[in-house]
């Protein structure tokens, strides 16, 4: 008698375990998600915020009732957010013109003359337009051995060097961490080892941002000629 009444009280606690755990998988993709995009309009509203404030106290004068409504916390920001948007646009389409690379040159020029500040700037162009770029003889999402020998991962190779002793051909690999692909690690891997993939870049970073849940359903693992 007394296993009859129990099994309800472990029937229920079966079932509020299983959907406890179904909402919490839920809430994960939710939940990661909007901490990418909060964070992305949180920079964007600090970026425009004293233009929506400037905004607001250039129509006070002339229309106070209106510069009250502005100042309201959420309209502020969306109205930062909507002016940082505006001058992103307005800044990629003056630096494809003329004027606009001259002036882009005239700004590096003294950025160069600062010595910390010109390596870190040049670093940072220099990948951004390798990562944009399609190497010579050579796929740019590749697969390497690491963390061991037995384990692979997903890089992308930024340049090729050459052994100066040897004088074989080695890639300059950048692995970035799952799901921040904005930090990795740098490793300087043979030619030879490298196992190149068919995926775009856009395939890659969605399979190291989703952990390995989005991804094609097949990738070439080995290559066609183990190398000894």
């Amino acid at each position: 008698m007394a296993d009859k009444k129990n099994k309800p009280k472990t029937h229920f606690f079966s079932r509020a375990q299983r959907y406890i755990l179904a909402g919490i998988l839920t809430v994960i993709p939710i939940w990661f998600t909007w901490a990418v995009f909060e964070f992305v309009l949180k920079q964007l509203s600090q970026i425009g915020l004293p233009w929506a404030r400037t905004f607001a106290r250039g129509i006070e004068k002339h229309s106070p009732n209106i510069a009250e409504l502005i100042q309201a916390p959420w309209l502020l920001n969306s109205l930062a957010i909507l002016f940082t948007i505006i001058g992103l646009y307005l800044l990629g389409w003056i630096t494809t013109r003329v004027v606009g690379k001259r002036l882009l040159g005239i700004f590096e020029y003294f950025v160069h003359k600062i010595p910390i500040v010109q390596s870190v700037y040049k670093a940072i162009k220099q990948f951004l337009s390798v990562l944009q770029t399609k190497p010579d003889n050579i796929q740019r999402v590749v697969l390497i051995e690491f963390p061991s020998e037995h384990m692979k991962t997903v890089g992308f190779v930024t340049r090729v060097l050459t052994d100066e002793k040897t004088g074989q051909e080695l890639a300059a690999v950048y692995v970035p961490t799952t799901p921040n692909p904005t930090s990795g690690y740098l490793e300087i891997v043979p030619l030879a080892s490298l196992v190149s993939t068919d995926w775009t870049m856009d395939e890659a970073m969605t399979f190291i941002i989703s952990g390995g849940a989005v991804a094609p359903d097949k990738i070439r693992y080995e290559n066609d000629q183990p190398t000894n």
